[in-house]
């Protein structure tokens, strides 16, 4: 069992930056890969990034390859997701999500966090 938390969102303006975290209980968290999924109000939610269990592989989605970079922490049982040169339609909440075997931008993780707010004004 994988618990995730996610935090960092907030209200930032076009063009600033923001940095989520998600803190994992378990102490597989080291052997999960790790995703980022946003929803906009109406919207379906959508794969924004992931990193393989090692850290050494990453995949993004083209709206944010260039302005967002993910990382883990395994010693810290964290993975990041820093947003940077936001744009407000990067508004949404951003949920984390883990899985022992799934990588890639698929809403196959077995296991979300309750997401966090990331608001940005034009």
């Amino acid at each position: 069992q994988v618990r995730l938390v996610e935090s960092g969102g907030g209200l930032v303006q076009a063009g600033g930056s923001l940095r989520l975290s998600c803190a994992a209980s378990g102490r597989t968290f080291s052997r999960y890969a790790m995703g980022w999924f946003r929803q906009a109000p109406g919207k379906e939610r959508e794969f924004v990034a992931a990193i393989s269990w090692s850290g050494g592989s990453t995949y993004y989605a083209d709206s944010v390859k260039g302005r967002f970079t993910i990382s883990r922490d395994s010693g810290e049982n964290t993975v990041y997701l820093q947003l940077n040169s936001l744009k407000p339609e990067d508004t949404a909440v951003y949920y984390c999500a883990a899985d022992p075997a799934y990588y890639g931008p698929k809403t196959m993780y077995d296991y979300w966090g309750q997401g966090t707010q990331v608001t940005v004004s034009a």
